[in-house]
């Protein structure tokens, strides 16, 4: 337990410090920009962003180099391809020490039914997201992969009904401050002698 919570405790730090990147508005808002469509072309970002076309090209350019973009990919629908089941499994192993760790995440990592997958604290040690085209192909990956990698010594399915949210954007309002979070604007004082006079 204590080496699984050690290693928690590490990718916390880590994360921490890659999320310290100091993003400025223009950053800011082309991030909101790429994350609804990464195929804008650079002159309607630019007009979009309220930004010239050459500093919007070298902002891009910094924000792939420090992995704050880490890359530009197509969004497929699930039904066009038949993968219309989706698993949230919650796996519990019998060691929690790093090999055990180690070894499950490696054997993990290379099944392409696995969506997403969490270390995470409470009762179980890990959750996926598993997208399969029906029940026996759900079937088959357990049987065939998921039981066979050493150490799983409990599995927990919950088969979603309906998605009722996805997204790919993350979040910015944070990012700017008190003004994204509905806090009132500062009220400016009148100019003198635009009060109205009290009639005698």
């Amino acid at each position: 337990m204590r080496a699984r919570f050690a290693k928690i405790l590490r990718r916390e730090a880590i994360s921490r410090k890659t999320t310290s990147t100091e993003l400025d508005p223009l950053s800011i808002r082309l991030i909101e920009l790429m994350q609804k469509d990464s195929d804008i072309g650079l002159a309607e970002l630019a007009e979009a962003a309220g930004a010239t076309t050459s500093s919007c090209w070298r902002r891009l350019d910094e924000l792939r180099k420090t992995g704050v973009i880490q890359r530009s990919v197509a969004v497929i629908d699930p039904a066009a391809l038949g993968l219309t089941v989706n698993v949230f499994v919650q796996v519990t192993l019998e060691k929690q020490n790093e090999a055990a760790l180690r070894a499950f995440q490696n054997r993990i990592a290379r099944r392409p039914e696995v969506m997403e997958c969490y270390l995470m604290s409470g009762d179980a040690d890990y959750l996926l997201r598993v997208v399969v085209e029906d029940l026996a192909q759900y079937h088959r990956f357990v049987v065939d992969h998921l039981t066979t990698i050493p150490g799983v010594a409990n599995l927990r399915s919950s088969f979603a009904l309906d998605q009722v949210k996805y997204t790919t954007a993350l979040p910015t309002a944070h990012l700017r401050g008190s003004e994204a979070v509905g806090d009132p604007a500062p009220r400016r004082k009148p100019p003198r002698g635009s009060a109205r006079r009290k009639t005698e």
